[in-house]
């Protein structure tokens, strides 16, 4: 049943719990000073069985897992790491509110789960805590590796042509799009609206944070506008402008206005150089003809193009209204590629909207008019010229270099990982059940002669 697969992947504790007869409990390990229990390796055994994802050697796979993560939960409190705590609240928040609209119901969140939705909150909050944990470790662990051209061409010397990565179908592409516009009445509504909620935060008659829940249009609002400490770089200018120049704890700014839609901000909390605000975002409603207007015009913008009245590059310079591609004649970059810049996305890269549209696409040919996300929560109207269609194929030297870059780098990190594994076991205190020291671990260090 569709609903138990959705509990598998949600809720893994709780149908180990309710899904297996109950088993006495014991502890099976100690690393450092946090004990590994019989029942935290049959509820990881019990979801990936649920989840359809076959362990090999789960009884010695699995305790293995949970004992890594321990030694870099370890690691990362000696290093200080920190974790945004808002953020994580956020998440589960998000989470739990997925769960519910899944289930219907809180109470059939918590009957299927077999615990309260408070339970589940802070066994979430618990697991995303040390996700964070364990990767910011491994971070800072890998943090100082490079690789040179030099060591990708010698790592790829002797493998054989078979041995080499795979690389799916990539495309380039231009994208000319416009913004649809809200009427001046619809601005100042919204602006209004917000001033209003200003001046009753400001007097005292209601809290930001329930106004936010009520009626921010940001993914904050669950967490009553509040966005934890963050840098100044990390918000567009306009709201880092505003939010830095505040003081006054609880006060609300005005109204900003940036890519995203009007904004209202209530400092916190600064540490540093850091700030943590709640903000209030509202957007605009776009009427549909507003919409339509524009798809037509495009229409027409493409139809000029395949007549040959003006290029594609001239088009997206003159009249595109996304600024990262109009100045490169409206080429796309891909973001989302670590440490370089490529023209180059793979079709699972590509908002679904413009990858169900550039699928039905020749080279050269430009497309008719349609609705996407921008990536900023705004929906713009566009249309796009298929540059170039790189078909899948074995990844080389001359086309794939990144790619085979990326291999190698994850290569150093998996080895300077495992480097450290090793040395760490050697300084940690490890005990081991008598029962568990003959399971086939991949690291020979958990079991100790002493």
């Amino acid at each position: 049943m569709r609903i138990l697969k959705i509990l598998s992947l949600l809720f893994p504790i709780a149908l180990a719990a309710s899904g297996q007869s109950r088993i006495v409990d014991k502890v099976i390990m100690i690393v450092g000073d946090e004990p590994i229990l019989l029942s935290d390796v049959e509820e990881s055994r019990i979801s990936y069985e649920k989840r359809g994802v076959i362990i090999d050697n789960p009884y010695s796979a699995i305790p293995e897992q949970i004992a890594i993560q321990k030694l870099f939960i370890h690691q990362a409190l000696l290093d200080s790491v920190e974790v945004n705590d808002s953020e994580i609240s956020a998440d589960v928040n998000e989470r739990i509110n997925t769960y519910i609209e899944e289930f219907g119901s809180r109470q059939n969140v918590e009957m299927y789960a077999g615990k309260s939705i408070s339970q589940l909150r802070e066994d979430l909050t618990k697991r995303l805590r040390e996700e964070n944990l364990v990767q910011g470790a491994q971070r800072n662990l890998t943090k100082g590796i490079k690789v040179t051209p030099a060591e990708v061409r010698e790592f790829f010397r002797d493998i054989p042509q078979d041995s080499l990565p795979m690389i799916p179908t990539q495309v380039e592409l231009q994208i000319l799009t416009q913004e649809p516009q809200p009427t001046p009445e619809e601005v100042e509504r919204v602006q209004e609206q917000l001033r209003d909620i200003a001046r009753r935060v400001n007097a005292g008659e209601t809290s930001f944070s329930a106004q936010a829940r009520a009626y921010s249009q940001d993914g904050s609002a669950k967490n009553g506008g509040e966005l934890g400490f963050t840098g100044r770089g990390q918000w567009v200018p306009e709201f880092s402008k505003v939010a830095f120049s505040m003081n006054e704890p609880n006060k609300v700014s005005r109204v900003v206005k940036t890519e995203f839609g009007f904004h209202i901000i209530q400092f916190l909390e600064r540490r540093g150089d850091r700030v943590n605000v709640r903000h209030i975002l509202l957007k605009p409603q776009i009427e549909n003809s507003e919409y339509n207007r524009l798809l037509l015009r495009l229409d027409s913008i493409g139809n000029d193009i395949r007549d040959g009245k003006f290029t594609f590059d001239a088009a997206a310079l003159a009249l595109s209204d996304d600024e990262d591609t109009r100045n490169n004649n409206g080429l796309m970059v891909n973001k989302a590629q670590r440490n370089t810049l490529t023209s180059r996305f793979k079709m699972s890269e590509l908002p679904a909207e413009l990858a169900r549209v550039v699928d039905t696409l020749k080279v050269g040919e430009v497309s008719n008019s349609f609705m996407m996300d921008n990536g900023k929560g705004k929906t713009v109207c566009a249309i796009v010229c298929l540059k170039n269609r790189i078909p899948e194929h074995r990844a080389n030297m001359t086309e794939d270099f990144q790619e085979l870059k990326d291999v190698v780098f994850a290569h150093r990190c998996d080895e300077k990982i495992d480097e450290w594994i090793r040395e760490k076991q050697k300084t940690t205190y490890i005990k081991i059940d008598p029962e568990w020291k003959h399971r086939n671990f991949k690291y020979p260090g958990w079991v100790k002669d002493n």
